[in-house]
């Protein structure tokens, strides 16, 4: 889809290109109150938008919504850049076109993350970004939790919060037959122990008498209370107690 020609309406196709003068020229009247300038440098940076869009082709999110949501990362970068720090319009806008992007997959996320939760692990990023250019390089979980004077664990759990679900099928190696993300999962309930161990529980219900196993599949497999079972089965709930403490004492003589 993202190769298409039209795209929320717009014929991408025929996207404008400003050149670096026209691109200053327009800036200029626009701050000196033009606001046919301010659409002209939206309409001839659209194409900056779709060459950011393209890397979250694989999010499974429809193209047209990325494009309007970096549409606005667009005019926020038209409505703050400065001329005079003397850096390119793109270097300025594209970060922050990206992080439009990315603040709309988290907030779409499948799995629902509290408002204050998403606010710290948004607080946090900024102060990783600002951090990163003071020091040249990537800051650590403690620096961060210190300028924002907020428990480390906090931090953490904050940023592991907003990552994207992966699913179990998602290749992570492809050379003739693919490996997935479950092929490096391991299963513990499948264990030898385990499986032994209910083969061995099963056997051991076998040996109760009938009314033992109903009490014990209700109990134990069905999740019901010893009221619950007692009532449905006609006897007290001492009886249910006492019943159930004999039938688990004879099977522990068979596992």
């Amino acid at each position: 889809m993202v190769n298409k020609v039209e795209i929320c309406g717009v014929n991408t196709s025929k996207l404008p290109v400003l050149t670096a003068a026209e691109m200053r020229q327009l800036f200029q009247e626009m701050q000196a109150g033009d606001p046919s300038a301010r659409s002209k440098l939206i309409n001839g940076n659209l194409r900056l938008v779709l060459s950011v869009i393209q890397r979250f082709t694989n999010r499974g999110e429809f193209v047209d919504d990325l494009f309007q949501v970096g549409c606005i990362g667009l005019i926020k970068a038209i409505d703050n850049f400065d001329l005079g720090q003397n850096v390119k319009f793109s270097t300025y806008a594209v970060p922050m076109i990206i992080g439009e992007i990315r603040r709309y997959l988290r907030d779409n996320n499948p799995i629902r993350v509290s408002r204050s939760l998403r606010d710290v692990a948004y607080k946090a990023l900024q102060i990783r970004d600002n951090l990163a250019n003071r020091f040249s390089r990537e800051p650590s979980v403690s620096e961060i939790a210190q300028e924002l004077n907020i428990p480390r664990e906090e931090i953490v759990f904050a940023l592991d919060s907003i990552q994207e679900p992966i699913s179990l099928f998602e290749p992570i190696y492809h050379d003739g037959d693919p490996i997935f993300v479950m092929d490096q999962v391991s299963d513990e309930r499948n264990a030898d122990a385990n499986w032994l161990e209910d083969i061995a529980i099963r056997d051991a219900i076998r040996k109760l008498n009938e009314r033992e196993k109903l009490i014990l599949t209700l109990r134990f497999f069905e999740g019901k209370t010893q009221m619950e079972v007692a009532e449905e089965i006609g006897i007290s709930q001492a009886q249910v107690s006492r019943l159930e403490k004999a039938a688990l004492s004879h099977m522990r003589k068979y596992i």
